[in-house]
């Protein structure tokens, strides 16, 4: 699988922080029921490598991906545990060359014009526009767009579903990054339904 197969999947990826393994699979069914098949699994606790095995074990529908990889022990934890794709909220030049050789399609994080064009010419032209509401937003993305007309972005941080269509209206934007799909609390409740329909609302947006 190329990471164009899996920005171009789904108008969003959600962003998940799992605290508990057991949460994995029916959070991911409940995605999957509301057109999300796209899941980014942050390596931020210690239940995310168990989730993104389980998901790629008992949801074989799901395209799960591992967020916050920050190094090459990242990427090869997580494509032992099964995952689709990592993404990276950064890039460093070692990250760049461990994702160009490990196995694994890496969505590298850019937020400055220096940072698009170094993961540019390593290689990258479908990159992580992070922290995106902070960074600019939808204007900074236009900007980019002149410099770099061959690159493509995934923009993640602060997007809500009432600012999302502003995004996904650019032409150099394939789909964006959602934290909101998944509020901490529904989790904990095992609201699988409401996930279900923050998804569905989600999936909407494309067009």
């Amino acid at each position: 699988m190329l990471i164009g197969d899996v920005v171009s999947a789904a108008p969003v990826i959600p962003v998940i922080v799992l605290e508990d393994a057991a949460d994995a699979v029916p959070l991911a069914r409940a995605l999957l029921a509301g057109g999300l098949p796209v899941l980014e699994v942050t390596l931020r606790t210690e239940a995310a490598l168990a989730s993104i095995r389980a998901i790629a074990r008992e949801v074989p529908q799901a395209i799960v991906g591992a967020g916050t990889v920050l190094g090459s022990d990242d990427l090869a934890a997580a494509r032992e545990a099964g995952a689709h794709f990592a993404v990276s909220p950064g890039a460093t030049a070692a990250l760049l060359e461990a994702g160009r050789s490990g196995g694994l399609p890496l969505l590298p994080g850019a937020m400055t014009p220096s940072e698009v064009a170094a993961a540019f010419a390593a290689g990258y032209d479908t990159l992580k526009f992070f922290p995106a509401a902070q960074a600019g937003g939808v204007e900074m993305l236009k900007a980019l767009a002149g410099p770099f007309p061959r690159v493509k972005f995934c923009p993640t941080g602060g997007i809500t579903l009432a600012s999302a269509p502003d995004f996904l209206a650019l032409p150099n934007v394939c789909c964006v990054g959602g934290s909101w799909i998944t509020p901490a609390a529904s989790v904990r409740a095992s609201d699988w339904t409401s996930i279900t329909r923050f998804a569905r609302q989600a999936h909407r947006l494309r067009g």
